[in-house]
């Protein structure tokens, strides 16, 4: 218990807080994990990691959120957003100041640095493998993900543990306490693509294997528009009848959001009554007007994400957004790893906030036998 280290970078301090917290309520003790660092920026633009105690021999766990664009610093004298770059290099000198001290290094990343560019193609740059060659040739024994978005760029370090963690359990089990979901014939599990359908029969498991969708999207490979090709037509693979369904959109990111609205949109010519969507990310990089818009519409009723990325206080108090504290499964993680225990049941959502989920499928199935 007391080799236990946590260094949170600036850009995840509240999240890293909490986890501190439930790490102190699971071992039942007042220890701080926290260490004291300061990452300290230049008005040139350079900067620095400086640890401010003693992580000799610690088991040491690094928290970032590299997709935080609300951090900032004085740039020759005018306010400079920090990109993922920078963070990416924040955790580059707190690994460079921890000057191979530490006993482990534990790197918990819940968005993966450059994970969209994760393949490569004639003549473009592979930064998804590149970053990960580097946190290797740093020190790092091990990295924790969320929902990565490409599992098979663990290939790109053999070596070095590698642990994908989907938060699936946390998000269902508040939207169905949350929207108080009391007919679970009704819950359709969609995917907005042919490539999010093993997201989508997970997600189905989880709930008492109820019934699943998919959108096969045509695109226009000529075109290219934002760095992506535009979808020509959406085609719905699954049930026929869809009228009165309670649809559940699983993703594992809303970047503009153009995709899973699509589907939305779609479902909702369909018959489909209610809509919400579940992502992990909601990065939102175009803003979220056209969210107000479908709400408004009636056409989404809302958007479950975790907060282990950057979400701005005025999008979190939307009333068709939820943001689900996903720390509690953080920590768990954290001290169990520190023990040296298994972590089987986190990464493949068997935990205690998973058999929630099925204790409440196995009352309504009860409830529905009683006739009540």
């Amino acid at each position: 218990m007391s080799n236990l280290k946590i260094i949170v970078a600036d850009n995840f301090k509240e999240f890293g807080e909490r986890v501190n917290w439930h790490i102190k309520l699971i071992r039942n003790t007042n220890d701080n994990y926290l260490v004291s660092t300061d990452l300290v920026r230049f008005n040139n633009g350079e900067g620095k990691a400086v640890i401010n105690e003693s992580i000799r021999d610690k088991d040491l766990y690094i928290l970032s959120d590299v997709s935080n664009y609300d951090m900032w610093y004085n740039y020759y004298g005018r306010r400079h957003y920090m990109s993922p770059d920078e963070h990416f290099q924040d955790i580059k000198r707190i690994l460079s100041a921890e000057c191979g001290h530490a006993s482990k290094r534990t790197l918990i990343m819940p968005y993966l640095y450059e994970s969209r560019q994760d393949k490569k193609d004639t003549r473009e740059s592979l930064d998804c493998a590149m970053s990960l060659q580097e946190l290797e040739h740093m020190g790092v024994n091990e990295i924790v993900t969320c929902d990565v978005h490409n599992k098979g760029v663990m290939n790109a370090v053999p070596s070095m543990a590698f642990e994908n963690l989907y938060l699936s359990d946390m998000l269902i089990l508040d939207l169905l306490t949350n929207e108080k979901i009391d007919d679970y014939n009704k819950l359709i599990c969609i995917s907005p693509d042919e490539g999010a359908m093993k997201r989508a029969r997970f997600f189905s498991d989880l709930l008492g294997n109820v019934q699943i969708g998919s959108f096969y999207k045509q695109r226009d490979y000529t075109k290219l528009v934002d760095g992506k090709h535009p979808i020509i037509d959406h085609r719905f693979l699954g049930p026929s009848d869809m009228e009165g369904k309670y649809a559940i959109i699983v993703d594992d990111m809303i970047a503009s959001g153009s995709s899973i609205l699509d589907t939305a949109k779609s479902l909702k010519k369909l018959g489909v009554e209610k809509i919400f969507l579940i992502v992990t990310f909601a990065l939102f990089t175009e803003g979220v007007n056209t969210f107000d818009e479908y709400y408004d519409k009636g056409i989404i009723n809302r958007v479950y994400a975790s907060n282990v990325c950057y979400v701005p206080n005025e999008y979190k108090n939307k009333e068709w957004f939820k943001s689900v504290d996903c720390s509690y499964k953080i920590a768990h993680l954290i001290s169990e790893l520190n023990y040296g225990h298994s972590i089987g049941e986190y990464i493949n959502c068997k935990t205690d906030v998973a058999v929630k989920v099925r204790e409440l499928r196995m009352k309504y199935e009860k409830n529905r036998k009683n006739g009540e």
